[in-house]
């Protein structure tokens, strides 16, 4: 399903055949630092991680982590969307970027079109953030975005800054 376009970017659900881009996104170095290592390292793995995750977030609340893909020709670049975490009390924003896309605006593009989905499609009206301390590229970003920091959060082992923003 599609959930946003952009100038340059779709956005839309992630679905089964978006395993090999699942895999190679979340054994990204980048992302096992800042983000966690999923243990996802095969098709089965990449399954059971997009039912359990993106699918289920969707089925359950309408929105979840969504395939970022370029315009151009549908190059899969990164994900980008809502989650609803127990931890938290209100929907967060979550991204990653594969590393050789890095530096073009992408996620920030990605990040304003998804806020305003959850906005408009599923009345949400406070967004948290979560990033660890020193991803100084990712807290530069939500400070664009207009997140300001609240606090900290401890999640699966890290420390994070805590962000919001009103919608």
């Amino acid at each position: 399903m599609l959930v946003a376009q952009t100038s340059r970017l779709i956005i839309r659900h992630f679905n089964h055949q978006d395993t090999d881009f699942i895999i190679n996104l979340l054994n990204q170095p980048s992302f096992i630092n800042n983000i966690g290592d999923k243990q996802v390292r095969n098709h089965s793995d990449a399954i059971n991680y997009l039912n359990n995750g993106p699918i289920a977030s969707y089925q359950t609340y309408g929105f979840g982590l969504n395939m970022v893909q370029l315009k151009q020709d549908n190059t899969p670049i990164g994900m980008c969307g809502l989650l609803k975490r127990p931890e938290l009390a209100h929907p967060d924003l979550g991204y990653a970027l594969l590393p050789e896309h890095w530096r073009n605006g992408y996620i920030e593009e990605a990040s304003q079109a998804v806020l305003a989905d959850a906005a408009k499609q599923h009345k949400v009206d406070n967004i948290l953030a979560v990033t660890k301390p020193d991803n100084i590229a990712s807290n530069a970003l939500l400070s664009k975005l207009g997140f300001t920091v609240i606090g900290h959060k401890s999640l699966y082992g890290s420390d994070n800054n805590l962000y919001q923003k009103q919608l």
